[in-house]
């Protein structure tokens, strides 16, 4: 590589073509390049000038919103600090479902296996301590058929875990053993199993016509849930606020009054007013295994008929006569005929309960509310109708939303109906017809396994070796027979 020499103006850096050379601008240059430490001083300077200009400007607006906002001053009040609701975990919902499962496992195994009636008192006890006082009736499969009922006819409702779990397994537990979640699990019936101290015996007609009245609010309330009116189980729940130790007087007042009635009649509540339990009713007659009076031991002393508080034990029956059977057959054919009318009679009788049926649902409450606010037929509103006027809805939406609802309940009550007729024809079919028992039997749909015949039958006396003999009781008791559970 060879030298070549370089021209003053390459050497400056300027323009081979310039003609002028930028040597004459070194001093300004040089005078630059000395300021150049001062320059990045004065950035550093200035970004510090800006934070703290920054930082004032924040103070400022927080004491302008404080001066905005003044925190009142007085010498007895305590300020109130936000809190964040408390929404639980998982562990609660588990521990209620764990303790479902073993209750209604405890219950079968003491109804079934041991047959221990103080066993029984015992779990019943302790179910209606957690279930009931502890948990407060919630969450409860007695309630949970409404759940169930939304879920199955509205997509857009979720229904949560722990109803369905607890609506599902006391059927597949009476599916196998019977109604044992009566027997000691549910709280409602635990309630009503402790205060019955001294029961009397309903008459038989009167006690099957009650019975109707649990399947007919069963109807009522799928209905009502389904489409989104009430949950009326929920709402007219009688110990709920016997639980809570709260609630309004009319709900108080119906309460001490079931559980007045429970004194001298066996689980009221459960036998004609339960909707679970009717359900629960019907599932008993398929169970595989159930409470049962053996026969093979059974001495016919007729103390496990005299002491159960439900009218669930059923004598052996006698002979009929040609004439009875005739009857019976008779009777039988005329409730089969009659069935299709009673349906068809209660379905057209429903549909004219449309105008009743609908005042249930919100939306033609508050309509009809509005209606009367606008005709000045009353001078008192009511919350909903005062939250109506302040969401901008109109009255028109509204009245065409309520006539909506109302003919919706044309069918809904119509449904009901049916339900009622179907029920009460399938009850005259059902007492149309007879039954041959040779010995004393417990019913498979009214039995709510709760061991009372357990504890007054001698044979079982004998097995739990309370006695030696069964006729330290029956004197005149048959001898020779198995006393074997």
């Amino acid at each position: 590589m060879t030298n070549q020499p370089t021209t003053e103006n390459q050497r400056c850096g300027g323009d081979t073509a310039s003609t002028r050379c930028d040597c004459d601008e070194r001093p300004r240059l040089v005078a630059l390049s000395s300021r150049v430490p001062v320059k990045a001083g004065r950035d550093w300077y200035n970004v510090m000038r800006f934070g703290l200009a920054l930082s004032l400007l924040v103070a400022i607006v927080g004491s302008l919103r404080a001066e905005l906002i003044p925190t009142p001053k007085f010498t007895d009040h305590a300020i109130p600090t936000s809190s964040v609701p408390n929404v639980g975990s998982e562990v609660p919902l588990l521990l209620d479902i764990a303790v479902l499962l073993l209750a209604l496992s405890l219950a079968s195994y003491f109804t079934l296996v041991s047959r221990s009636r103080r066993n029984l008192v015992i779990l019943t006890i302790a179910s209606l301590l957690w279930f009931g006082f502890y948990r407060e009736g919630c969450v409860c499969p007695v309630g949970s058929t409404q759940n169930v009922a939304l879920a199955i006819f509205d997509s857009s409702y979720v229904i949560p875990l722990a109803s369905v779990v607890f609506f599902v397994l006391p059927l597949v537990f009476t599916l196998f053993f019977g109604r044992t979640f009566c027997a000691a699990v549910c709280p409602l019936g635990a309630v009503q199993e402790l205060v019955a101290v001294r029961t009397v015996t309903v008459p038989r007609w009167l006690d099957h016509s009650l019975g109707l009245v649990a399947y007919i609010y069963l109807g009522a309330a799928v209905i009502f849930a389904a489409s989104g009116t009430a949950f009326i189980i929920c709402r007219f729940d009688p110990f709920v606020a016997f639980f809570r130790m709260a609630g309004n007087t009319n709900m108080l007042i119906f309460s001490s009054c079931i559980l007045l009635i429970a004194f001298v009649v066996g689980r009221p509540y459960c036998r004609y007013l339960c909707p679970y339990g009717a359900i629960l009713r019907v599932l008993s007659c398929f169970s595989k295994w159930r409470l049962s009076i053996p026969p093979n031991s059974c001495i016919n002393c007729q103390l496990c008929e005299d002491v159960c508080p439900y009218g669930a034990i059923h004598p052996p029956t006698v002979l009929p006569s040609p004439k009875s059977r005739e009857q019976g057959k008779r009777q039988l054919a005329w409730s089969l005929l009659a069935a299709p009318v009673i349906v068809a009679v209660f379905t057209w009788l429903a549909t004219s309960l449309a105008a009743p049926l609908s005042q249930w649902h919100p939306e033609v409450r508050l309509a009809e509310q509005v209606r009367l606010e606008e005709l000045k037929l009353t001078e008192v509103t009511t919350d909903a109708s005062d939250a109506f006027r302040t969401s901008g809805r109109s009255t028109e939406d509204l009245y065409q939303a309520g006539i909506q609802w109302r003919g919706r309940f044309q069918w809904l009550g119509g449904w009901l109906g049916a339900w009622t007729g179907l029920v009460i024809a399938i009850k005259l079919v059902y007492l149309s017809m007879r039954r041959r028992r040779d010995d004393y039997q417990a019913d498979r749909a009214g039995c709510v396994s709760c061991g009372r015949c357990y504890w007054y039958c001698p044979v079982e006396k004998v097995r739990l070796g309370l006695i030696k003999d069964v006729s330290e009781i029956v004197p005149n008791a048959e001898i020779g027979k198995s006393f074997e559970a």
